[in-house]
């Protein structure tokens, strides 16, 4: 109040010097007013005015001191919270989770990607193919040696981040297309809230600035989210000017040559008890969809002998003297995925034991064969399945599943962070700190409703502050429950679904973190959204309204 009080005189004089003005113009002009009268009307204006101002500062100290008692009042509730905590259902972490209704017995055609849907690999797999791409940047593109010294960090990247090819800045979206304020780095340092500002001039990124915008999507960009940074801050370090479209240009370059050049492949068949896990749940689910009467169909952008070998070691306990082959009708490799959906390219028929392309037409297609490239349309023609019977199941969202989304097949994401992410969301300790932090923004909210900026006085401040310290201490702990540097995958440190999470909502009718978790469901099961869900259906929200009204 003594602050607000310290508000008044200045109040007064600015009041004066308006009133002042204004009488004089108005005399100078030729209006004849008298002076005692003018006198009195601006006595009585000035202090009608302070009254007002006065009345305004004890309203709101009065609700300043409303909310304070509410925030005393949360504190005590902050230690009822863990035993309401118990009365919380909690996700399934093998749970399949629904964006859009699926009836399972409509479904007759089940198609599978290979990489991280079939195949589960070990985290080694990103330090080898960072390592890799390292590699062909100094050796090939003539990066500077230096370079090599920088080690694959798994602690630091996520997926679903965005890079900014005109700046430089890895950036983490929320489901709006806002800058996260604490998932903003310039090679491996956090940009504040005020360089990024500086930057963009607003945290939410315009139609513009998004055709600069490259998305981070498939499982694959662990090791070139982190190469990127890494590469950036060698640049810096060494102040040395480069662009940073050119960084990313020459990252993706060897990163796809890591793919494409098969350096990858061998890498991993040369030790696949390093890179590979063996997983026997995803046979038994193959098999209890064969004897539904189920259709099985594989199709990936790697080359067979690549998959063949994984899936000769994954399944070598389980399998006996059985081909795997002989679960699908159709196998297709380098499917060249997404260009597969809308091109016209011709299957071409492969022999696996002469490692050549036979140049007769393929218009049918044989289950002891197996067929590379080919087109959705030359697929649909010889398969004759209809859209709305054939789901796909794949990890990237843009290159896996929008084009059968937009083709009419139903989808299937598999998100293997997801199983992670639910457990840390079940824990009572998250929970405790999301409940804190709905309760700290309620109260956060009813402060600056209620109280006019223009009224500000010091218990305002103080309970402001307070607040907000608590909110970023709520935020902080979620967020280091996940990744220290980018929190979690479909959540921003605020409790907003990610941009990642935009994208899973808008190309998978359902999504989970392994394809075998669809056994725990009857094949005729009816898969529906959940009646309260707002935008991912995983989230389940502690909300302050559990625990009394604050």
């Amino acid at each position: 109040m003594a602050s607000a009080r310290r508000l008044v005189p200045l109040r007064a004089s600015l009041l004066l010097n308006k009133f002042q003005t204004f009488g004089f113009q108005k005399g100078f002009g030729g209006g004849c007013l008298n002076s005692q009268n003018a006198s009195m009307s601006f006595d009585h204006s000035v202090g009608k005015l302070l009254e007002q101002e006065h009345v305004g500062c004890v309203d709101s100290n009065e609700e300043v001191t409303k909310i304070r008692e509410k925030f005393n009042m949360a504190k005590q509730r902050f230690l009822k919270i863990p035993d309401t905590l118990g009365n919380m259902p909690k996700m399934n972490p093998k749970g399949i989770y629904v964006n859009k209704n699926l009836r399972l017995d409509s479904i007759q055609v089940y198609g599978f990607d290979y990489d991280y849907t079939l195949a589960h690999y070990s985290p080694s797999l990103q330090n080898l193919i960072y390592d890799m791409a390292k590699q062909y940047l100094v050796n090939e593109l003539k990066y500077p040696d230096g370079c090599l010294a920088s080690k694959y960090d798994q602690s630091f990247p996520i997926r679903g981040l965005y890079y900014d090819r005109l700046k430089g800045c890895l950036l983490k979206l929320d489901f709006f297309g806002s800058i996260e304020p604490d998932g903003c780095y310039f090679g491996r340092r956090k940009l504040s809230r005020k360089e990024i500002e500086e930057l963009y001039g607003t945290r939410h990124i315009g139609r513009d600035q998004a055709r600069v915008l490259v998305g981070l999507m498939d499982f694959f960009c662990f090791s070139e989210v982190c190469l990127i940074a890494d590469i950036v801050q060698y640049f810096v370090d060494a102040k040395l000017e480069f662009d940073a479209s050119y960084v990313y240009q020459d990252v993706r370059r060897a990163i796809q040559h890591v793919h494409r050049s098969g350096l990858v492949h061998r890498g991993i068949l040369s030790d696949p008890q390093k890179y590979l896990v063996k997983n026997g749940e995803f046979l038994s689910f193959l098999k209890m969809l064969k004897e539904n009467g189920k259709k099985l169909f594989l199709m990936t952008n790697s080359p067979y002998y690549f998959v063949d070998g994984g899936m000769r070691y994954m399944l070598e306990d389980s399998l006996g003297g059985d081909s795997w082959r002989e679960l699908f009708e159709v196998v297709i490799a380098k499917a060249n995925k997404p260009d597969f959906y809308t091109s016209e390219h011709p299957f071409r028929c492969y022999d696996a034991e002469k490692d050549n392309l036979a140049f007769s037409k393929v218009d049918k297609f044989l289950p002891d064969k197996i067929y590379y490239h080919g087109c959705l349309k030359a697929f649909l023609q010889i398969t004759k399945w209809n859209g709305p019977e054939v789901i796909y199941f794949g990890d990237h969202l843009f290159s896996d599943l929008r084009g059968p989304s937009k083709a009419g097949w139903r989808t299937a994401a598999i998100i293997h962070e997801l199983e992670h992410e639910i457990k840390i969301q079940n824990e009572d300790s998250y929970r405790f700190a999301q409940a804190k932090f709905h309760i700290i923004q309620e109260l956060l909210g009813k402060l600056h409703s209620t109280v006019s900026d223009s009224n500000t006085c010091d218990a305002f401040k103080s309970l402001l502050a307070e607040l907000n310290d608590e909110r970023q201490n709520a935020r902080r702990t979620m967020r280091n429950m996940f990744n220290e540097s980018f929190g979690a995958t479909f959540l921003t440190d605020t409790g907003q679904e990610s941009a990642f999470a935009y994208h899973i909502h808008q190309y998978a009718d359902v999504y989970t973190s392994k394809p075998e978790n669809f056994m725990f469901y009857q094949p005729e099961a009816w898969l529906h959204v959940p009646y309260d869900v707002k935008i991912m259906p995983h989230h389940l929200k502690v909300s302050s309204s559990l625990f009394g009204n604050s």
